[in-house]
């Protein structure tokens, strides 16, 4: 959703320039904020459901693949109740949801199935929250300040979730001060969500009906995003299984620190220069930074550990953020839309993670040979993307490169 007149919240500068505006600031903020909160939690939830629940792999799995999926793909029907009630109202309401998760989190020391409610009602808000909060980004700007305002929001959501692990490994014994302070940060967060200014109705454009939600969609983005997130999920909801016992824990978090510190390092420094790649070179890259990663988790050692999240990192420097480019560049829609696509793309990707790769892991943890799980991720990090391309320069001249449009 975007204003008509394309005019910027209250107190924006003009398009083009290089400085951000107030909202812009406290949106940058709030995405370092929210992303401390989640991710101090997120990287240990398998151990966590483990501890208080006593589930096998292949429980979590699917645990998990349900909730990724209402985060990612919950953003589509988020985006398009963004675009009727305003991107303010729709932040609001996230921080609301989400500080009733981080009070489920607390009181799932006592009845462990709130721990999983919880999570679910973190996910819906995680719906909510993503397509909006990128939409509010992009208000008021030129296409040619979408590269800068998009890997501006990535970066401060990666330093956040650069700090979450750490503050987690910290805690993950006894989690319930964690818990507390979420649950008060969460709060203040809602507060401070009902001063942004909001959008006025006469402003919107007019919006298509639910039913017509996937209109527009880019379809090669939208694929390559659910195989992106496909395989980052088997590294990050399945690394802090792997990786106890075979390192210290808060090894472990300083690791997925230094992922999240270079994405946020290396999106805004390589922008420009992913904004003019060629599609099919960033997937080449980007898929290739994957498999190298996962291929050194084999070793389980920390240097091995270690080399494996950096070069994840720098593959999903480029894949992440050229997919969301590539899909602005092929649309019509709205971005609040446009992000809602690409959010459902990455809750199929991460459904199917959750599904099968829990049922891998079990498998590989079952006959003792572990390492072999990772040697099988990085097989798949090499054979789909070249399904996919061989599949859409199949489909290229017989169909348009999106779906449902006018």
């Amino acid at each position: 959703m975007i204003p008509r007149t394309r005019r910027p919240p209250d107190g924006a500068g003009p398009s083009g320039s290089s400085s951000f505006t107030g909202p812009q600031l406290a949106l940058l903020a709030s995405g370092f904020f929210v992303n401390v909160i989640n991710f101090s939690v997120y990287p240990y939830i398998a151990v966590l459901l483990r501890d208080r629940m006593d589930l096998g792999m292949e429980q979590v799995g699917i645990v998990l693949g349900v909730a990724t999926f209402v985060q990612f793909a919950g953003g589509l029907p988020g985006a398009a109740l963004a675009e009727r009630i305003g991107l303010q109202r729709c932040l609001l309401a996230s921080m609301v949801v989400q500080t009733l998760g981080s009070l489920g989190f607390l009181l799932g020391g006592t009845w462990p199935l709130v721990t999983v409610a919880a999570l679910y009602l973190r996910s819906a808000a995680s719906a909510l929250y993503s397509p909006s909060v990128r939409s509010y980004m992009l208000w008021g700007a030129d296409e040619r300040e979408r590269p800068r305002l998009v890997s501006a929001s990535f970066a401060s959501g990666n330093v956040g979730i650069a700090l979450g692990p750490v503050l987690g490994a910290l805690f993950i014994g006894a989690p319930g001060g964690l818990f507390v302070t979420m649950t008060v940060l969460h709060l203040a967060m809602t507060m401070g969500h009902a001063l942004l200014p909001r959008d006025r109705s006469e402003e919107r454009e007019t919006v298509e009906p639910l039913r017509r939600a996937l209109r527009g969609l880019a379809v090669l983005p939208f694929l390559v995003t659910a195989l992106t997130l496909y395989l980052h999920m088997h590294f990050y909801q399945y690394l802090s299984s792997y990786a106890e016992g075979r390192v210290p824990t808060m090894f472990y978090g300083v690791a997925m620190m230094g992922y999240s510190l270079a994405l946020s390092v290396l999106q805004p420094l390589l922008a420009e220069r992913v904004e003019r790649m060629r599609y099919t070179h960033a997937m080449i890259l980007g898929f290739a930074g994957l498999a190298v990663g996962t291929a050194a988790f084999t070793g389980g050692s920390e240097i091995a550990i270690a080399v494996g999240v950096l070069a994840i990192g720098a593959g999903n420097s480029v894949l992440f953020l050229k997919n969301t480019l590539e899909a602005l560049a092929h649309t019509k829609r709205s971005p609040a839309v446009t992000f809602g696509h690409q959010r459902l793309a990455e809750g199929t990707g991460a459904f199917l993670s959750g599904i099968l790769g829990g049922a891998l892991y079990q498998v590989f943890e079952s006959d003792g040979r572990l390492p072999g799980f990772w040697w099988a991720v990085a097989t798949q990090c090499v054979l789909l993307p070249a399904i996919v391309l061989f599949a859409a320069r199949g489909r290229r001249g017989a169909a348009p490169e999106t779906v449902g449009a006018p």
